[in-house]
């Protein structure tokens, strides 16, 4: 079973909407702050809010989400990029 997985930053207004659509949706995630690991600060410091999907030790980036999505299609979407 996929993982999910938001990597986000303190302060970050797309990372907290994003993060109550995920809630919303009563969604399991992973939250990690950018800001807190450098190996993730110098991945995607300019990028968040990121979500992965990890499996086992394969992790793949999901493509950026619009802001302007609604919960209910963000599910779909995910679903769609594999999350089951």
């Amino acid at each position: 079973m996929a993982e999910l997985v938001l990597i986000t930053r303190e302060g970050c207004c797309l990372c907290d909407g994003l993060e109550e659509k995920l809630a919303a949706l009563a969604l399991a995630y992973t939250r990690l702050d950018v800001d807190a690991d450098p190996v993730l600060k110098a991945r995607f410091d300019f990028e968040v809010p990121v979500l992965l999907l990890r499996e086992g030790a394969a992790e793949r980036v999901l493509p950026r989400v619009s802001p302007r999505l609604p919960a209910h299609q963000l599910g779909s979407w995910l679903q769609e990029q594999g999350l089951s």
